[in-house]
Order: structure tokens, then sequence, then C-alpha cells
């Protein structure tokens, strides 16, 4: 079953923004050739200034994971934190058919 990773970034300084760029993209490049990768996305929030969302499918949380804790992207990863000065957020979503999955349902 795919896997949805919302990856959650705060940067307000725009120098530290055009640092980060290029981090990005070679994250966002490199995932692209990874096993079980499927596409990304990137949004800026039109309400909280600096905020930044990366919406990443995969085809599973194996691979998801597998990527996530590799050392190519942990050496980037680690040079993003220290630019930014606070860990990345990350969550993980499924898809639901009807929006609701019954472990979430009120009991009766």
């Amino acid at each position: 079953m795919s896997v949805c990773v919302i990856i959650q970034r705060k940067v307000e300084d725009k120098k530290i923004a055009s640092q980060l760029a290029p981090l990005i993209v070679r994250l966002r490049s490199q995932a692209s050739i990874q096993p079980g990768y499927i596409t990304d996305q990137s949004f800026a929030s039109l309400d909280s200034e600096g905020e930044y969302l990366v919406v990443s499918t995969w085809d599973s949380m194996d691979s998801w994971n597998n990527w996530k804790n590799s050392e190519q992207r942990q050496s980037i990863q680690k040079q993003i934190t220290a630019l930014i000065g606070e860990e990345t957020v990350y969550r993980y979503y499924e898809p639901v058919v009807g929006g609701i999955i019954p472990r979430f349902e009120a009991a009766v």
C-alpha cells in the first residue's frame, strides 16, 4: 500500500532559505531515483510565512524508511538541520476509502 510522507520545515530567514534551496534540490533529485519512489510536490504556506511542506508518495513505508535512513540522505539532512536550527517534522499517511479507516471508528 502506498504511503504519503509530509515533510515540514520552517525557514524565516531569506539568507538561510537561499542556502537551503540547493540541499532540497539534491534531496528531491536523489529521492526520485530511489526504489519505491512515486512522486513529490513542494508547497509554501500562504498563511504562515517561511513554512514549507514536501508531500512525497512512496510505494511502502519500507521504501521510504530505506531512503530516509540512507547515509546519503542523512548527510544532506544533517546540513539542513544545522542551517534551520531545528528538526524537520515528518508525518505519515495512508490512503483511505470513503474517508474513514475502520480502526478510527467510534465505539457505539
